[in-house]
C-alpha cells in the first residue's frame, strides 16, 4: 500500500492527484515548489517503475511544468529526482527566477525555509490546481 514518506508528509501539503502521482506543494515559501510522488509502494528510482508508469510520470511532469509556466512565468523550471534525504521516488518541480535568493545555484541549503502566509499558500495551491484540473488530475 502506498504511503508518503514521513519527511515528505512533514514538509509538504497534498494538492491533488494525477493517474500515477500525488501532487504536493512544499511548505517553503521561498519558491513555488511542487513535488510529484508516484503512488507506488517501495519505489526509489524511475527505473523501478514499469515502462508504462515511466511514460505516465513524464506525461504528468510535463503537464505540471506547463501549468507552472502558465501560472508563474518563470525564468526556469528546475526538475529533479534526488533522494539523498528521502529514498521514496519523488520529482521536484521548482519555479526559478533570476532574482530569487538562490539563483543561479541549486535551492537546497541556499536560504532558510520560510513559512507561507495562509492566503499566499492558498493562492499557489489553487492557481496551479485550477490549471491542471480535468480528466487527468483532480483536487483532493
Amino acid at each position: 500500500m502506498f504511503k508518503l514518506h514521513p519527511r515528505l508528509f512533514a514538509d509538504t501539503l497534498i494538492v491533488g492527484e494525477f493517474e500515477l502521482c500525488q501532487l504536493l506543494i512544499h511548505r517553503d515559501a521561498n519558491y513555488p515548489w511542487y513535488i510529484l510522488v508516484p503512488k507506488r509502494e517501495d519505489i526509489q528510482e524511475i527505473y523501478h517503475l514499469s515502462e508504462e508508469e515511466r511514460i505516465q510520470l513524464m506525461k504528468e511532469s510535463c503537464m505540471l511544468a506547463e501549468a507552472l509556466v502558465d501560472v508563474f512565468s518563470p525564468d526556469k523550471i528546475n526538475i529533479a529526482t534526488l533522494g539523498n534525504m528521502v529514498p521514496q521516488l519523488h520529482m521536484h518541480h521548482v519555479v526559478r527566477y533570476k532574482i530569487d535568493g538562490a539563483w543561479p545555484n541549486p535551492i537546497w541549503g541556499a536560504l532558510p525555509a520560510i513559512d507561507y502566509q495562509q492566503d499566499e499558500l492558498e493562492h499557489r495551491i489553487e492557481s496551479v490546481a485550477n490549471v491542471l484540473v480535468g480528466d487527468d488530475f483532480h483536487i483532493l
